[in-house]
């Protein structure tokens, strides 16, 4: 929509001192008025301007064609008003009210009044069109946003599913009863949720790195001795980021709950995050220490967790992964490049 210093009246009389005068009286009114040299100088201003008052004689001697292209290909919410200027008691020229369409013939020598009744009314009637056209530019891009979320819904639904069948084959094969498997997979699907429901918040779009991280532990903090501790800036995570790494947030609570710091009433974890600036893009570092549980031995074998940790972020994030097993307690550092692209724009 134009501004209020857009909004100006053109003028184009090149002939006596029709311009000058019409300039005058709607300057007295406050109505910012611009006065032409030519018609091609006209037609260069039209876009940004409310109306245009010519006179007649102005437009016979030019040449219009340059006129009649742009207001050809006028968008559909415009219809430019016109003004023309002719001689009393001669009939207008027809093929120029044609030309112009949206036109208002005054006869000269006009009354101020009359011309500023002209004026306003088109004013008035551009910025009614001016008002369809942001309305018109909204539902554009209401329908632009609805069919992105409807292309993006189609591939998280392809890619939850995927999650959830790879989710199906990996519990089974790490657990070894069916009230085991049936745990693991209902708690592995509750993070996933969770996941989900902070990304649905922001149409699918990001989920605050913090809250995937309360979400996991918060209840495991008993507020008294500060179990768990977060520490680090406000990151918004991406779709194909925040699963993956909701997920692996996930194993590594339940691995803290089964076997390290989470397992003892004393037990401790500190959660830090930074984001660096480098050559590439940003890149978040994600450290996980855990302090104050049993004694801690590298595994016998690789369970789903770690294998979730190498495979699914070093593969979906291009992210690198170290787990050290110090006997203190286990440490996991996450180095991952950052997605920065929103595909639905913030409303």
């Amino acid at each position: 929509m134009m501004q209020a210093d857009e909004v100006s009246v053109l003028i184009l009389a090149p002939h006596g001192r029709d311009g000058t005068v019409a300039a005058a009286i709607l300057g007295e009114l406050g109505i910012k008025a611009t006065i032409c040299p030519g018609l091609e100088a006209l037609v260069a201003e039209l876009d940004g301007s409310a109306c245009a008052v010519i006179t007649e004689e102005a437009l016979l001697s030019a040449d219009r064609r340059e006129l009649a292209e742009w207001i050809k290909v006028q968008p559909p919410w415009s219809d430019f008003p016109f003004i023309l200027l002719t001689q009393r008691g001669g009939s207008p020229v027809e093929h120029l009210t044609d030309l112009l369409g949206n036109v208002t013939v005054l006869e000269r020598p006009f009354h101020p009044a009359v011309l500023v009744n002209a004026v306003r009314s088109a004013m008035r009637a551009r910025q009614r069109q001016r008002e369809v056209e942001a309305h018109l530019k909204e539902r554009q891009q209401a329908h632009e946003r609805q069919a992105l979320l409807i292309r993006e819904l189609h591939h998280r639904v392809k890619n939850t599913l995927a999650t959830v069948q790879g989710l199906l084959g990996a519990t089974a094969r790490s657990t070894h009863s069916v009230d085991e498997f049936y745990q693991s997979f209902a708690d592995r699907i509750v993070s996933l949720a969770n996941t989900h429901n902070l990304l649905t918040e922001d149409y699918w779009q990001t989920a605050p790195l913090v809250e995937m991280l309360r979400n996991e532990l918060a209840h495991y903090d008993d507020g008294a001795q500060r179990r768990i501790s977060l520490d680090g800036p406000s990151v918004e995570l991406s779709a194909d980021l925040a699963v993956p790494i909701g997920m692996a947030v996930h194993e590594l609570t339940t691995n803290a709950a089964k076997h390290g710091a989470l397992s003892v009433p004393g037990g401790q974890i500190a959660v830090a995050w930074t984001v660096q600036d480098v050559e590439a893009g940003r890149r978040l570092a994600i450290d996980w220490v855990e302090r104050g549980g049993p004694r801690v031995e590298p595994p016998r074998r690789k369970g789903f967790g770690s294998t979730l940790l190498h495979r699914v972020l070093t593969h979906q994030c291009h992210a690198t992964i170290s787990i050290a097993y110090d006997p203190d307690g286990l440490s996991c550092h996450m180095d991952i490049p950052l997605v920065e692209e929103r595909l639905v724009p913030e409303y």
